[in-house]
Parts: C-alpha cells; sequence; structure tokens
C-alpha cells in the first residue's frame, strides 16, 4: 500500500458551523492556538460526544468528510466513529487556527500487519513541538499528549507510544480498552486508503462493526462501554456492568445514558436480536 506525503488538511469548518460546533461542546473560541486551548477543546469534545458506530451496525450511509460528520454529529444531536470524531475535531480545529495533519492509522496492526492501515484516522497538531490528538479511540485518551515515544498516564489509566518499526508509531491504549493499539507515521497520510477501508467497514459482514453494537461515552473517570446488550461502567480501579433488558431500556440508554437522538431505537434492538440470533445459529 503506497503512503502519501501528509500535509495540512484543508478540510475546515466554516465560521457558522464552527460557531455551532463550539455552542455543541460548551466552549467558546480561543484566544490564540495554544496547549491549554487544545486540551480544553479535546476534552470537551469527548464529553460532549459519544463514539458510536451505529451507521455501520444497521446499515445506514456514512462518509469520512467532516463536512457530513458535522452535519450527523453538530446537527444531528448524534456520535461518530474514527473518521467523524477526529475529522470533526480536525476540521474544528484548523477553523480555530491550529495546524493539523490528519493521519493514516491502523488499529491492530500488530496483529493484522499492513491491512489495517485506514481502518484509523488520526491527528497531529503542531505547536510548541507535536501533539497527537486522538479523539477517535472511544475509550482512550481525554487530553493531547506530546508526539514522543514512552509511556504517560491520564486519570490512573496507563498508555504508551513505542516503535514499531519502518518509521510507525504504535499507540498502545489501556489495559481494558476495547482497541489494544493503533500503528501511525507521524508525517503521513493516505485518504484513498482510509475511504476503502471505511467502506469495508461499513459494508462488509466481516467487518467488526456491522455484526456488533458498540459504543462509549467518557465520564469523569472513565468511560461507559456497550456492546451489544452489555452496558460497562469502567474506571481505572472499578468495573462493573450490566444487562440492557428490552427494546425500552436501550432506547432510554441510548437516550439519557450516551444521548443520542435516534429515531426509531426499537429497530435498533430489532437488528441486536437478529444479529444475536444469527451468532447463535
Amino acid at each position: 500500500m503506497t503512503l502519501m506525503l501528509a500535509t495540512e488538511t484543508p478540510m475546515s469548518l466554516t465560521a457558522s458551523q464552527l460557531a455551532a460546533y463550539l455552542a455543541r461542546i460548551g466552549l467558546e473560541a480561543p484566544a490564540s492556538p495554544d496547549l491549554p486551548s487544545l486540551t480544553a477543546l479535546h476534552q470537551a469534545h469527548l464529553m460532549a460526544f459519544t463514539w458510536e458506530a451505529l451507521d455501520a451496525f444497521m446499515g445506514w450511509p456514512s462518509t469520512i468528510t467532516p463536512a457530513d460528520a458535522f452535519a450527523k454529529m453538530v446537527e444531528g444531536k448524534r456520535g461518530g466513529w474514527c473518521y467523524e470524531m477526529n475529522g470533526l475535531f480536525g476540521a474544528a480545529l484548523t477553523a480555530l487556527g491550529f495546524q493539523v495533519t490528519r493521519l493514516c492509522g491502523g488499529v491492530d496492526r500488530e496483529k493484522l500487519g499492513d491491512l489495517a492501515i485506514g481502518n484509523h484516522l488520526t491527528l497531529r497538531v503542531d505547536l510548541d513541538r507535536p501533539y497527537l490528538a486522538e479523539v477517535g479511540v472511544g475509550d482512550a485518551i481525554v487530553r493531547p499528549t506530546p508526539l514522543a515515544i514512552g509511556p504517560f498516564s491520564q486519570r490512573n489509566f496507563d498508555f504508551s507510544i513505542t516503535p514499531a518499526g519502518d518509521g510507525w508509531l504504535r499507540f498502545r491504549n489501556h489495559a481494558r480498552g476495547a482497541a489494544p493499539s493503533f500503528d501511525f507515521r507521524p508525517d503521513y497520510s493516505d485518504e484513498a486508503a482510509m475511504a476503502a477501508t471505511h467502506g469495508w467497514l461499513t459494508q462488509d459482514p466481516g467487518s467488526p462493526f456491522t455484526g456488533a453494537l458498540v459504543m462509549f461515552r467518557h465520564t469523569g473517570d472513565g468511560y461507559i462501554a456497550l456492546q451489544n446488550d452489555t452496558l460497562r461502567h469502567v474506571a481505572a480501579n472499578s468495573f462493573r456492568e450490566q444487562r440492557i433488558g428490552g427494546a425500552d431500556h436501550l432506547a432510554e440508554t441510548l437516550s439519557t445514558v450516551f444521548q443520542l437522538e435516534v429515531p426509531e431505537p426499537g429497530r435498533i434492538w430489532d437488528r441486536l436480536q437478529d444479529v444475536t440470533r444469527d451468532r447463535a445459529a
């Protein structure tokens, strides 16, 4: 797979879109593009939006463009997955004057090899030094981190960035993370690879997202995760789970816990029952 030299992305929000985005995350435009502002924006984005892959699970249309992510997440009161979460965040940062580079990553490349390249979008933001801004892994960091090799902790969860060979770096998630790692190169992107892999992830029966209901929502000390009919509350030193008991319970959970406005949530429960039966057959 050919990798192309990354350039600062032209993908940005208009002035009116930026105002609506900032209202959605509850912040005013920062006075300058600096690290405290980036940190505040990063945390506010993750507290405002749920990571969710409902489009893939339900077979609904989806793209990787920030404009479509804005329409879905800001106007439509939905969440998004890596292409949308990081895509919208990067477009907002660019509109605010940050120097942003979209990087083509590979979740679980450690096991899948180069076939994984393109299944993740992450962001490099250049300030006094390069930073990894990552709002597209639903259960990982809540603040940007220097793009440097070594271990680090946030909210008592342990992470690291390690060498992965041939110029690749590996972001390692905490021990309970759903995605154990993703690889990226700090100077390269491949928009075509991401678009192609997005198509596979949203349409192929072998995709982990077409056959499972998955979402995450950050909390003050950890996150809440839904996988199919199991709801998990995770902090660094605690873990509890409960089962979703039916269509009404799922609809309430989507609305109150994950703060999603989804039309006809009963269809999601029906789809989940179909998937469960198919898996058991």
